[in-house]
């Protein structure tokens, strides 16, 4: 029993230990892309498809193949990223997909994680991603959403409207690249965030904030041919 009982302790004692060792053989995020392999591996994904990714806004959009029937949809979006996360693994989530055409929101995680990132550092991790994805695929189609004025990081906002801008800007220079500015449609009159778009959290969008998001995107969505 002491034996047992001994043992019992020192497992408890080095748990701490392997726990600190695994997190840093992995970097974040690295049990969602291993599933999403396990996804990939279990059923394979379609050809030629519209590629959705990016971080909370798209993986809480799990429905999004209903808002866009008349394309086929791959939904890779991994809740809490970064721009950061998304480079690390584009050789994982996007360019093994070669979609025809590739849908990105990502960045304001950027921005509300840490008070020493700008909006030119959102930028120049745009065109580390976008350059990924050019040196892959030289004419897929991109779109990308701008950063959203969530009502609960409505102190950034004057940081979002800069990092758009000059996203914008970025996009307007490149082929096959398109801006969808989907900050202004989510304020009201008065430049104030749309409480009625969003969760009770003030940070994730419910079913009338995706509605939102699909009037702007499906004008510039590739469908599938019939």
């Amino acid at each position: 029993m002491k034996k047992i009982l001994m043992t019992a302790i020192v497992f408890l004692l080095v748990l701490p230990t392997f726990q600190g060792l695994y997190a840093q053989q992995h970097p974040p995020f690295y049990d969602d892309i291993e599933r999403f392999k396990k996804e990939d591996s279990a059923n394979t994904p379609p050809a030629n498809a519209v590629l959705f990714v990016g971080s909370s806004s798209i993986r809480k959009w799990s429905d999004v193949q209903s808002y866009f029937p008349r394309a086929t949809i791959i939904n890779r979006g991994f809740g809490g990223s970064e721009l950061t996360d998304v480079i690390r693994y584009a050789k994982d989530i996007i360019i093994p997909y070669h979609p025809r055409q590739i849908v990105i929101y990502a960045g304001e995680n950027d921005l509300a994680y840490s008070d020493t990132t700008t909006a030119v550092t959102v930028l120049l991790r745009v065109i580390t991603l976008f350059d990924i994805i050019r040196s892959a695929m030289p004419s897929v189609p991109v779109i990308y959403l701008s950063l959203k004025p969530s009502p609960s990081r409505k102190r950034l906002m004057p940081e979002m409207e800069d990092a758009n801008k000059r996203i914008r800007n970025f996009l307007l220079s490149r082929k096959n690249a398109v801006f969808l500015d989907v900050y202004h449609k989510m304020l009201n009159a008065n430049g104030k965030p749309i409480p009625g778009l969003y969760e009770s959290d003030s940070l994730h969008m419910n079913a009338s904030g995706y509605a939102t998001w699909q009037k702007i995107i499906d004008p510039y969505l590739l469908k599938d041919k019939k």
